[in-house]
């Protein structure tokens, strides 16, 4: 059984809420958590990438996570990403045609929240990356797209083909 690689990037999905300062902000990733509460046998690898809001990422933050997938032994890899521009980084990943399946994901509603969609879109984004073949690809709201013909519904809050 081949392992995954989960390359963690920040995003809404690892936000927590700071009740001093009343803003979220990024504590530490929640995965070794939810892999341990949804009970996952598959072999994962984690790598922390770097924490920040998509917002707030750079050319320099994307060919980052660019260098990752590529130098990752893996051949799977799952992304978790700020659902503000994870199709950005999907282009460039896309463009540098790794031979790799690589699969995008995030949530609307972090993870410390009650009813946040992170964990159904993390178990969507695992389950993809295993059965896709090589590519670059969005695991939103129970759906995959290909990375190039998805975008973000900022009016509904989710993810729809473009």
């Amino acid at each position: 059984m081949e392992a995954v690689r989960i390359i963690i990037t920040g995003g809404t999905f690892d936000k927590h809420y700071d009740e001093i300062r009343g803003i979220l902000t990024f504590k530490d990733t929640h995965l070794p958590e939810i892999l341990r509460y949804v009970r996952c046998t598959l072999p994962i690898e984690l790598e922390l990438n770097q924490l920040i809001d998509s917002l707030d990422m750079h050319l320099a933050n994307r060919l980052k996570i660019l260098e990752s997938c590529r130098s990752a032994p893996e051949s799977r890899i799952v992304v978790t990403h700020g659902t503000d521009t994870m199709i950005e980084t999907g282009k460039i990943l896309g463009e540098a045609g790794l031979g790799k399946t690589i699969v995008l994901t995030g949530a609307m509603v972090p993870y410390s929240f009650t009813a946040s969609d992170a964990v159904f879109n993390l178990g969507s984004s695992i389950t993809a990356v295993q059965i896709l073949p090589a590519g670059v690809y969005v695991a939103m709201n129970g759906r995959i797209f290909p990375a190039d013909r998805v975008r973000k519904n900022r009016e509904s809050g989710t993810f729809e083909e473009a």
